[in-house]
């Protein structure tokens, strides 16, 4: 696979409420380190570029959403992006790239949930009970 087929210029687009977003988000997103970050004014959108093994779209879009930015859902937009993340992610995989972890609060919402969660061997009967003979 070329190299050339790893770089990916996208397209973020941006809710219009609240306004104003595209410039703090160019701003924001200028600060990772390999992405090349061009505001779109007129569209709404941020235009970026980045290499595959380096970022996704779908670690962007989250990064923007986990500092208060609000993205574009309309219906055509949520399917664009669903096919890209799909895409890029089989990308990744067909190259044999190592899957990105989850973020660690993530990770520790999935253990949380799963120490609350009653298993096979989880007894809620009282221990004195289980001891009467």
């Amino acid at each position: 696979m070329a190299d050339t087929d790893l770089k990916k210029n996208r397209e973020i687009l941006f809710s219009k409420f609240p306004p104003g977003q595209v410039p703090e988000a160019a701003d924001d997103l200028q600060r990772i380190e390999a992405i090349e970050v061009q505001a779109k004014f007129e569209k709404r959108s941020l235009g970026v570029s980045y290499d595959l093994q380096q970022h996704t779209l779908r670690e962007l879009d989250e990064h923007l959403v986990d500092k208060g930015f609000h993205l574009d859902n309309t219906l055509l937009t949520k399917l664009t992006r669903a096919l890209i993340y799909y895409v890029e992610e089989t990308q990744l995989h067909n190259i044999g790239a190592p899957e990105k972890r989850l973020k660690r609060s993530a990770q520790e919402a999935y253990v949380q949930a799963w120490e609350h969660h009653p298993h096979g061997d989880h007894d809620d009967t009282p221990p004195e009970w289980r001891e009467y003979k």
